[in-house]
Formats: structure tokens, sequence, C-alpha cells
């Protein structure tokens, strides 16, 4: 959020009770999507968002900065839930849906610094070279050939993404790298300029059918929304769908081009490798190498406490074990 180049002010909030055609309870990426085409697709509607702190402050405004197509579980677990036709048709509409938040991002002037350098995933242990060559076995299974997935040798991982240790990878173009909170903030005004209104500051206490109860008022409306996600929990009666996790991120100041040279991600690659634990990175358009980790649960209505020194300490040390052949680390 500190680099958003936005303060942050929050808009109005909801004044009192008030009736709508459409109301979404939370703002954001799947309550501001839901809106924005929405309102492209029917501009005579009057779509209300409300959203109990500001506009991606959750989830949506603070992460790795991948807008992907890769799905977090092998594809062949999902076909015993939803047929293999379903996933492979699953699998395509993900892939189109990055070029199309890329074509939404340029036609509303979202500087979200979206670059679609596509995701290299590296293997740094023969375990780990396994499950690369099972990856793009699989996805050969289900007819997805080099132009999605390709498996990558030491040589070639290595010039994309200049980690240590690099045996192999693979490679799907299928990814671009963006600023999160550039995006879901632009996301914001974009629905805005569509005729949507976002009410900040304005938690929603109960939802039943056909109403949104706040502490000020009633929004009614024939469609409700819930886009809470990890947050929805929170709602009384509310079931959980999704839990809700954290991670750790760390980010350097811009890196001198010596350090790129070596580094690689030329093309702004976003980066993993194939161990168990989930790593993740991404070359940020200002030269910053941004890198997290890990996925702590965390319980409905509990923030992750603010990383301390030692915590900073430890993340520190864990990107130069990555990227220890580099040159120029700063201070």
């Amino acid at each position: 959020m500190s680099t958003v180049d936005d303060d942050l002010t929050p808009r109005p909030a909801l004044g009192g009770s008030l009736v709508a055609d459409v109301a979404i309870v939370g703002a954001g990426y799947t309550g501001l999507w839901t809106a924005y085409y929405l309102a492209a697709a029917a501009p005579s509607l009057r779509v209300v968002v409300l959203e109990k702190e500001f506009a991606g402050y959750g989830a949506s405004g603070r992460n790795g900065g991948w807008c992907s197509a890769l799905f977090p579980t092998p594809v062949r677990l999902m076909v015993h839930r939803h047929g293999r036709e379903g996933v492979v048709a699953m699998q395509r509409a993900m892939n189109s849906t990055v070029d199309e938040v890329g074509r939404v991002a340029a036609a509303e002037e979202i500087d979200c610094h979206w670059s679609k350098g596509g995701t290299v995933v590296v293997a740094r242990t023969p375990g780990q070279l396994r499950r690369a060559e099972a990856a793009v076995a699989e996805a050969r299974e289900f007819g997805f050939g080099e132009d999605d997935v390709a498996l990558l040798d030491a040589a070639e991982a290595a010039r994309r993404c200049g980690a240590t240790n690099v045996l192999g990878g693979m490679y799907t173009p299928h990814c671009a790298a963006i600023h999160p909170a550039r995006l879901v903030r632009g996301l914001a005004r974009a629905v805005e300029r569509r005729g949507v209104t976002i009410y900040e500051q304005t938690p929603v206490v109960e939802l039943r059918k056909g109403a949104a109860e706040t502490p000020v008022g009633t929004v009614r409306a024939p469609v409700i929304v819930r886009a809470t996600e990890a947050y929805t929990p929170e709602l009384p009666g509310a079931r959980r769908a999704i839990a809700p996790v954290y991670s750790l991120m760390i980010s350097t100041p811009p890196l001198p081009d010596d350090f790129w040279a070596v580094a690689g991600l030329a093309e702004r690659e976003t980066f993993s490798d194939f161990r168990r634990l989930i790593i993740y990175g991404q070359r940020t358009a200002d030269g910053r190498l941004a890198f997290g980790g890990g996925a702590r649960r965390t319980t409905s209505g509990r923030r992750p406490a603010p990383s301390t020194t030692a915590s900073r300490a430890s993340s520190r040390r864990s990107t130069r074990r990555w990227w220890s052949s580099s040159r120029r680390w700063p201070a």
C-alpha cells in the first residue's frame, strides 16, 4: 500500500437507508469486478458497494502481485468434481482471464504496472525436478501444449530466474506481474466512472434476503452479492467456505542493473519453486525484488501481527540464500 500513490482517504460512508438494484458487500477484487461487469452490461442498474474498511483493504490490495491462471491444486484432482471437459474449459477460461484483466487495465487507464512475462517455477532439488516433469506431463495429458506449459532444462531455467542450485523448471506464459493495490484502487475508480457508488467505512452487520443491514440503515436490493471471501464468517450465520491465511513478504529497494544481469527476470516473470511450502516473488516495475512465502492460518476477526525486527531479518536471510549468486545486495 505504501507505493500505491494514493492517500487512501476513505470514500463517504453510507448515510442512511436506500434502495438499489444490486448491493455488493465487499470492495475487493470479487466485489469490484462484479460491479464492473454489471455496470458494463446494464448501465441503467443502480449498483452499490458496501465496504467495511476501504477498497482493496484485504488480500486484494496486499498480495504477491500475480495475475495468474495457475490453479493451487493439480488438475487431475479437480477432475473428480468437475469432469475432464469441465476442468479443461475452466483452465482455458483462466488463461483468457489473464488477458482480460490486462485489457481492462489498459482500457480504463489503470496504471497497475502490468507486465505479462509469465511464471517460471524452478526446481532446485531432484524431488522438485520430478514434480516439474510430472506437472508438464499432466498438462500434456489434458491437451495443453508447449505454448501453455513448457519444461525447462537447467540452463534455460537459470537464464529466466537466476536463483541458486537450479536443476530445471517449468514455464507458463499465462501470468502477469502487477501492483495489486494499484489495480484494485484503479478498478474502484473505474466502477465509479460507470455509475457505481462505493460506500466505505460501512460495515454490514447482517445479510438477509433482499437486504443488507448496516449500523446506519438498511440497503434493500433484489440481488445481494456477498463478496467478503475470507471475512465471510464475520457475518452472523455465515459459514466459512474459504480459510483465511497470511504470509510474509519482503521488498528490496530498487536494485542495480548488475544485480538483474545475474538474477534474470528480464521479462518481469513471476517466480516460485516446486517445494511444498508456498513461496512467490516478482521483479517490480521500479526494479525491486518482492519475495514472500509461507501460509499461516488466522481466524475471523483477527489481523496478522505486524512484522518484527526478527521476522524481517529472517526474510532477508531467506531472500539472500535464494539469490546468493547475485551481486550488489543493498546493506
